[in-house]
């Protein structure tokens, strides 16, 4: 991964986080790692099934060449309008767990890969120390 694809990573995670008061993540080599081994490991068929490892994760694809970490990350934090912080609930039936563990303040660490599956589409991972998105935990 450039370093320009890590800085996009973090850089719009941590915008994200400072809207709500949060901490910045720090980009982790072992966290980074994991993310890049289980991107390749879902290469082949490019399928969002979640790793169930230590981490908390977030999952994305697209078929676009120009589907970047910019956007990967920008699709999770576009849920922020389904998230009701008052009653820490998703609104309308919309999902809301990929923004609330983008934003998860206990959340310190974070480690992405992006790779091109053998179908051409993009496949994106990023995984979080400490995972996030405990039921009836408040993610700030």
């Amino acid at each position: 991964m450039s370093n320009t694809e890590q800085q996009d990573f973090i850089n719009t995670h941590n915008a994200a986080r400072s809207q709500v008061g949060v901490p910045n993540l720090v980009w982790d080599a072992t966290v980074t790692s994991y993310a890049l081994n289980y991107a390749n490991a879902r290469k082949s068929d490019c399928n969002l099934v979640h790793s169930t490892g230590p981490y908390g994760e977030n999952l994305a694809k697209g078929s676009s060449g120009t589907f970047s970490a910019i956007s990967a990350v920008n699709l999770w934090v576009a849920e922020k309008p389904y998230y009701n912080y008052t009653t820490n609930s998703c609104t309308g039936g919309k999902q809301r767990l990929h923004y609330t563990q983008v934003v998860w303040s206990e959340s310190v660490k974070l480690g992405c890969a992006r790779v091109q599956c053998t179908n051409g589409w993009w496949f994106v991972t990023c995984n979080y120390d400490t995972p996030g998105n405990y039921i009836g935990e408040y993610p700030y």
